[in-house]
């Protein structure tokens, strides 16, 4: 991949998005385990290995990873456990990537969006409009605030004020009492889950 990049891409800065991910909703470990694994596999694994393998690219040329986290990242996610968990680490090590990496000509940001209107609940299991419209913002909203974010040099960003006030709360709630919210309001989508 290297060296396609550099032998066929026009010379200057990278901009890296790591956006691939999906999300499950159930009592771990439904629908299956493997489903579960397969899921830290995109979420985590491929987020790592697909930065690495382009790193010294971005080291020669620089520019930015842009890795797509979630309001998820910042509190548990009882129903929807290791998607949770999964966009936690994704939050965390952008973070401290980009500060291994201060000096190089790299920046690393994570990008928090909340529910957003794709495919992403289908995906996981629910039915489409499990989340109402007034809770979602667009794709392109969501689109806007990250590149704004990356004008400012922003590292960590979560788009759209409904979710960073529900991200500040699930960050500094203790962590029981964060799960117990989640529980409640995750936990409605259950009666929303379509019928096999």
């Amino acid at each position: 991949m290297e060296v396609f990049l550099n032998r066929e891409m026009p010379k200057g800065r990278v901009l890296l998005i790591n956006n691939s991910g999906f999300g499950s909703y159930g009592c771990f470990p439904e629908p299956n385990l493997k489903h579960q694994l397969e899921m830290l596999d995109v979420n985590v694994r491929g987020l790592v290995q697909l930065t690495g393998l382009l790193l010294p690219t971005l080291r020669a040329r620089g520019g930015v990873v842009m890795n797509i986290a979630s309001t998820a990242a910042f509190q548990p996610t009882p129903y929807m456990a290791t998607y949770g968990a999964t966009k936690a680490f994704v939050l965390n090590w952008s973070a401290a990537l980009n500060q291994e990496l201060r000096g190089s000509g790299v920046r690393v940001m994570a990008v928090c969006p909340g529910p957003t209107a794709t495919e992403f609940f289908r995906r996981a299991g629910l039915k489409q409009g499990s989340v109402a419209d007034a809770l979602s913002m667009t794709c392109e909203e969501v689109v806007l605030a990250a590149l704004r974010a990356l004008a400012a040099r922003r590292v960590v960003v979560v788009t759209g004020w409904k979710n960073k006030l529900s991200a500040a709360a699930g960050a500094i709630a203790p962590k029981a009492a964060a799960a117990w919210v989640a529980e409640k309001a995750i936990g409605r989508y259950r009666m929303r889950r379509p019928t096999p």
